[in-house]
């Protein structure tokens, strides 16, 4: 299943990049709803790349028909995610923990200037499910928990960027 969502954000693409790098930052996204807290793995610049790798647990409550079929528990995965500066794009795969056979996710980021101190992020990507008769119904949940976790994540960024301005 492919998804598509564009996200205006107040501040240049450099900047919410910044934002979304930052430990504190990551932190702060178990206040986000479904998310327990966030395990930074890793983080490597090299030049105008940065490598990121940070590990994800879902908290929130699912359907009976995919508890069914899924354990909540073991609903734990990693966010490969490469960011090019210089671009201002990013690629990111989503790594299962378990039922790794079961579910393939990546995709893309753009952070496309919009003004001197907003851009847009355009996030594309494809999920894909294999269990048999929900993975479909599976997949759309997911996607929908996705999208969701994105507007939230843009409005924490929102926030963050309100209550930690730049200076200097």
């Amino acid at each position: 299943m492919r998804f598509h969502l564009e996200q205006p954000l107040p501040a240049s693409a450099e900047r919410v990049v910044d934002v979304l790098v930052d430990r504190a930052f990551l932190a702060s996204l178990s206040e986000l709803a479904k998310l327990g807290e966030p395990e930074v793995l890793e983080q490597r610049a090299e030049g105008t790349t940065l490598h990121q790798r940070v590990r994800y647990r879902f908290t929130g409550s699912l359907s009976p028909a995919v508890t069914s079929v899924v354990d909540p528990k073991k609903l734990v995965w990693v966010d490969e995610t490469t960011y090019d500066r210089a671009a201002g794009t990013a690629t990111f795969r989503i790594l299962p923990e378990h039922y790794a056979d079961r579910l393939k996710a990546g995709g893309s980021y753009r952070f496309l200037p919009t003004g001197p101190d907003s851009c847009t992020r355009v996030a594309d990507g494809e999920l894909t499910v294999r269990f048999p008769l929900v993975g479909k119904a599976v997949e759309r949940a997911i996607v929908t928990g996705l999208e969701d976790h994105l507007v939230d994540e843009a409005a924490l960024v929102a926030r963050w960027l309100e209550d930690h301005p730049r200076t200097g």
